[in-house]
């Protein structure tokens, strides 16, 4: 389906290219056949002018050398055409010259156009017709010639030109679909320039060197992260113990509530880590989607609404179900305001609130870590939909994001159902 759309696209590549190669032969068969239509009629009216001359010179010598005029020779002024009587006219000199005048009456209702030449004979004009039909037909013939093979020319060489033009459109869509690879996220993605020192491998260069750059500067900043989060991870240990000997009070409250928030940063920043390093591991097993999300809600102690609608049995892991639905349900309550809504239906699990919904760019971009998004929807260091998302990627599920007509953000899990089992009789 999508090359026939792509071969339907007329602003392609390909039919601009068969379009310019189209003007170029039309141009080229017109300016010739102009140029040889122009040339062989000039030739034809010189040579015609030539043979009527003769004509006229051997007429005048018969008539001079017989006494009496022979058929062709034309002696009644009456019978010549006013066009050659004119010239003949503008030719005359005050001593009479023997020069002829030659004119071509083109064809008629008959068409049979003919050359005369003329003189002055003893004070008279006289002339002589030759027919001009074979060199009319000759002509004729040579520009209907002229104009088949034009055509002939133009259906080859099209179909030529749109098979020359679909090598280098063929690279430009690999460039152009390597890219929207690369803009999807896919750093590993190249066009593989081959061979060849033209500007279609130059742009290849360009955008694998492009990939090559963004994605060691990627892991670059996934080691960094998992360094950090690593480094920080043993003094934070010693930290919340050292918090929880502190004597009871209200500063001591304050620092194990921001030791605690410190420690989720840094497990988060670990668990992005072991994400975008790909060591994460799903363990499926069946799993009863409406026991285990109502579970999962229970346990984050927030109030939060649980509706169940024909839950099936999923096939996932549940820790990780688990995380999902509790970054999902958490996100919600700190962004979003109540109430905050879960629905299990199949085995599809909706979270949504009634807040300011999701911004803009995390509809289109994905959620991005360290980013919140709008201002209205809270502060937060922004891991926790990254996290949510990085786990479903791990299952085999999808999460959606999108906000409600009525106002509001709404998260979509999507898990695959668990396989039927077969039952065995005996």
């Amino acid at each position: 389906m999508d090359a026939v759309r792509d071969l339907l696209n007329w602003r392609s590549l390909r039919w601009k290219t068969c379009l310019l190669v189209t003007v170029c032969c039309c141009a080229v068969a017109l300016t010739i056949g102009t140029l040889v239509h122009s040339s062989t009629r000039a030739r034809s009216m010189n040579d015609g002018a030539a043979k009527a001359t003769a004509a006229l010179l051997r007429d005048v010598e018969a008539y001079e050398r017989d006494g009496f005029p022979p058929p062709g020779l034309r002696l009644v002024p009456g019978e010549l055409p006013d066009e050659l009587l004119r010239r003949l006219d503008d030719r005359r000199e005050p001593e009479p010259h023997h020069d002829a005048v030659t004119w071509y009456e083109g064809p008629g209702a008959g068409d049979h156009p003919s050359m005369w030449a003329a003189r002055i004979y003893r004070g008279k004009p006289v002339a002589t017709e030759i027919d001009m039909t074979s060199d009319l037909l000759t002509r004729r013939a040579l520009d209907r010639h002229m104009w088949k093979y034009s055509l002939l020319a133009l259906a080859v060489v099209v179909p030529l030109s749109a098979l020359a033009a679909e090598l280098p459109y063929r690279r430009l869509r690999r460039v152009a679909r390597t890219t929207r690879r690369i803009t999807d996220g896919d750093l590993t993605a190249r066009t593989g320039t081959g061979r060849g020192n033209d500007e279609i491998t130059a742009i290849s260069a360009t955008v694998d060197s492009m990939a090559d750059s963004l994605h060691q500067r990627l892991l670059t900043e996934q080691r960094f992260t998992a360094d950090v989060a690593h480094e920080l991870r043993t003094p934070l240990m010693g930290l919340v113990t050292a918090s929880e000997l502190l004597p009871e009070g209200e500063a001591t409250g304050l620092v194990q509530d921001r030791v605690r928030v410190l420690r989720a940063l840094v497990e988060d920043l670990l668990e992005i880590s072991r994400l975008d390093a790909g060591a994460e591991c799903a363990e499926p097993r069946r799993v009863p989607l409406a026991e285990a999300v109502s579970e999962s809600v229970e346990r984050t102690g927030l109030h939060t609404r649980f509706t169940a609608r024909d839950a099936l049995t999923a096939e996932t892991d549940p820790r990780r179900l688990d995380r999902i639905v509790t970054n999902l349900v958490v996100n919600a309550h700190r962004h979003g305001r109540a109430p905050v809504e879960v629905t299990v239906a199949g085995t599809t699990v909706t979270v949504r609130d009634h807040g300011p919904g999701f911004p803009a760019a995390l509809l289109t971009g994905g959620p991005q870590r360290f980013r919140t998004g709008a201002p209205e929807r809270g502060r937060g260091h922004g891991l926790g939909l990254t996290i949510a998302l990085g786990q479903a990627e791990v299952l085999g599920a999808s999460l959606s994001f999108a906000n409600a007509p009525d106002g509001g953000a709404v998260a979509t899990l999507r898990l695959p159902a668990a396989a039927k089992r077969p039952i065995h009789n005996g």
